[in-house]
């Protein structure tokens, strides 16, 4: 799924016939069957098991659908299609999305046999769907993913891979078929000791452990995922026990690891996370015109008055300029051009920042009735907000670019 063509695709920023057609088929499914269905999944706070149903009947919830879109050669696929899933709904769309990270996870580090194998059943098929979660997070490893304390032993009279410890904030944790789990291997060597291991449906001694109640992207199921005592089997230590030997040995050497697995699929993926927060960001944007058209105050629309206008005018400034970023970004990785100034990080802090900022906007324009759960904005907010914070906050994203831009190891 990740590796470079040959060829690279030229950059453009007409994403051709092909990409539009599918534009337009994913914005008609978040507008007719995820919009109209957003507040009754945020208040219930549970996976919305009817509309995902619905994404796989049409095939927009399957691997053939994923793997098209990663594949593609201008790396725009994803992208597009996120952020029109993330216009309609930020949970709801999580909840179809959110296999997608462990697959990044096993397609972007994987043997192509772990590869055939494992995928498929991530996400099933009308009427057997399956789910996949990315277990990286732990409560003492946020950001600081060298504090990784889940352990994997190997046991070689048994030919499995034993592993002990608690992850959090998992999206799907608990209520996955399939689990890509990362744990340390060596924890002498920090994340340079770490490796992914894929847990495979009905592995004794996994459980969901504590469900968490959000304050946004509540219709995406977000828990605890405690290993006590789990087996796998030997091969489904992602990328194979040989390649993994080869480089503990090399670190232990003194030599270099190559890129952490964990930090790997979060890099890959923050182009698609920068375009959920523009999906949520230009629905603000959209709704908030429309209001400012439409309310009529002393005589005239509010979007008359300047204080309103501009405000609007630096809304919609700032998604197209976020848009900008995430699709250079997305560009860049599927054509295997390095993100020597990190653009990943960098599309992913400021489409992240966008939406939390936009959408207060578009509150405040809205007034009181922004405030009201009768109107979407305040639940946009409220989504938005994770965007700062999972896959890497805004300050760990501004280290990033820091270190990339100075050369410099800053801390």
């Amino acid at each position: 799924m990740s590796s470079a063509p040959e060829n690279p695709a030229p950059f453009s920023l007409d994403p051709g016939p092909g990409l539009r057609e599918m534009q337009d088929w994913v914005h008609g499914f978040a507008a007719n069957v995820v919009r109209p269905a957003a507040a009754e999944w945020d208040e219930r706070e549970e996976t919305p098991w009817p509309i995902l149903e619905e994404a796989a009947k049409i095939g927009l919830y399957s691997l053939e659908f994923f793997g098209e879109q990663w594949l593609g050669p201008s790396g725009l696929g994803i992208p597009i299609a996120f952020e029109e899933l993330f216009w309609g709904d930020a949970g709801i769309a999580l909840s179809i999305v959110g296999s997608s990270l462990a697959a990044v996870a096993v397609s972007s580090n994987g043997t192509s046999e772990q590869i055939g194998e494992w995928l498929p059943q991530m996400f099933g098929a009308p009427g057997d769907l399956k789910l996949a979660a990315f277990c990286s997070s732990e409560p003492n490893a946020g950001s600081d993913v060298a504090a990784i304390r889940t352990r994997a032993a190997y046991d070689e009279a048994a030919g499995e891979w034993v592993l002990n410890g608690t992850k959090t904030w998992a999206t799907n944790g608990g209520i996955a078929d399939v689990h890509v789990v990362v744990a340390s291997v060596d924890p002498a060597l920090g994340s340079r000791g770490q490796a992914s291991f894929i847990v495979p449906p009905g592995t004794m001694g996994l459980s969901q452990g504590q469900k968490f109640r959000k304050h946004g992207i509540r219709a995406s199921h977000t828990a605890e995922v405690v290993l006590d005592g789990v087996r796998v089997p030997g091969r489904c230590l992602v990328g194979g026990k040989g390649r993994l030997d080869e480089r503990l040995a090399r670190v232990r050497e003194g030599g270099g690891a190559g890129e952490q697995a964990a930090m790997k699929t979060f890099e890959r993926s923050r182009p698609s996370v920068a375009a959920m927060a523009v999906g949520i960001a230009r629905a603000a944007v959209e709704y908030a015109t429309q209001y400012a058209r439409d309310r009529v105050q002393f005589g005239r629309p509010i979007g008359q008055n300047q204080a309103i206008a501009f405000m609007l005018a630096d809304m919609q400034a700032s998604v197209d300029a976020a848009r900008l970023l995430t699709w250079r970004a997305a560009w860049m990785a599927r054509n295997g051009v390095p993100f020597d100034h990190a653009e990943g990080s960098m599309c992913k802090l400021v489409a992240g920042e966008t939406a939390v900022r936009v959408t207060d906007q578009a509150m405040q324009i809205l007034g009181g009735n922004g405030y009201t759960r009768e109107f979407p904005v305040e639940r946009w907010h409220r989504d938005a907000k994770i965007f700062t914070i999972f896959e890497g906050t805004s300050e760990i994203q501004r280290m990033i670019i820091g270190r990339a831009v100075t050369g410099l190891d800053v801390r």
